[in-house]
């Protein structure tokens, strides 16, 4: 004998690089379920029968986790560009406002048409008659509805609100309500938009856009005292 202990199996004679590679070849589970010589060579199993080279795999993870933050901040900023441009067309709109009765129709159009939503309400507290396409509500209401007196905005379904709407209260899984403050003697009111989706409003969004329109709507609602 020569001193060889097979193909592989001593170190009387130089491996042949061929034969190693026909070998591999001929056994690719002999590197593939041994993680300790892949670690050792640099390499990683990226799924069923290929191998990578394990800087390489980091990398590529990595350079996907940045891809999808990156496409997550991008949608996150359209959305928001989208929503503050549906505002600020919104404001004309109601600056644009003629009386009380077409002040709420243009509510209820804005929330409909520029922001997909069911409907848009403006109510107020009187102890008569509101103002036409406004809906009436008793003294101390709008602290109920909005959880407390000093709550100025409430995000999320409250079942006690969902009359505001009128017809489509059935229809309504979430809403939106801002506080208003309006005329003289002060009276309060509340600006409340309604959506089919339970998503639509939750209790953790930010109401800054709302809470925006509500003092456009106050302002505009002061052009034309209530008696």
């Amino acid at each position: 004998m020569d001193g060889s202990q097979g193909e592989f199996g001593g170190d009387a004679s130089p491996l042949d690089p061929s034969a190693v590679r026909r070998f591999l070849a001929d056994n690719p589970e002999f590197l593939k379920d041994d993680e300790r010589l892949l670690a050792e060579l640099g390499l990683a199993l990226a799924g069923g029968n290929v191998i990578a080279f394990a800087p390489m795999a980091r990398v590529h993870a990595a350079h996907q986790r940045e891809a999808v933050q990156r496409l997550m901040l991008e949608e996150t900023a359209h959305a928001n560009f989208v929503a503050q441009t549906q505002t600020h067309g919104a404001v004309v709109d109601l600056l644009d406002a003629r009386n009380h009765a077409d002040l709420a129709r243009r509510v209820d159009e804005l929330a409909r048409t520029r922001f997909g939503l069911a409907a848009g309400v403006l109510a107020v507290e009187t102890e008569g008659l509101p103002p036409a396409g406004w809906t009436g509500l008793v003294e101390g209401q709008v602290d109920l509805l909005l959880n407390g007196r000093q709550r100025m905005t409430r995000m999320g379904f409250v079942p006690t609100a969902a009359g505001l709407f009128g017809p489509e209260a059935g229809e309504i899984a979430s809403m939106a309500m801002v506080r208003l403050a309006i005329w003289e003697p002060s009276r309060q009111g509340l600006l409340a938009f309604g959506s089919t989706d339970p998503e639509g409003f939750t209790p953790e969004m930010g109401a800054e856009l709302v809470a925006f329109l509500a003092r456009v709507v106050e302002r505009t609602a002061e052009r034309w005292p209530q008696l």
